[in-house]
């Protein structure tokens, strides 16, 4: 699970019935960028880890990924 998700979701059920302080509000806003950081690296970590292969067979991995790919291997 992801680090500050739950956090996340009492601030927001805070905000939904009383409101947030603006204490809270600035907690709220830093637990989502660093929970959209977090997705961001999950996404791109699973892309780089693929390879695309057209319906013939063939390998149309586009160049820039696997630049990516052989960057990360060493």
């Amino acid at each position: 699970m992801i680090q500050g998700l739950d956090r996340i979701n009492e601030l927001a059920k805070k905000q939904r019935e009383a409101g947030l302080t603006n204490a809270e509000k600035v907690e709220q806003q830093v637990l989502r960028e660093d929970y959209l950081r977090q997705i961001r690296g999950q996404v791109l970590h699973t892309f780089s880890g693929l390879t695309v292969i057209d319906p013939l067979g063939t390998d149309v991995t586009p160049e820039k990924l696997r630049k990516e790919q052989e960057a990360n291997k060493e």
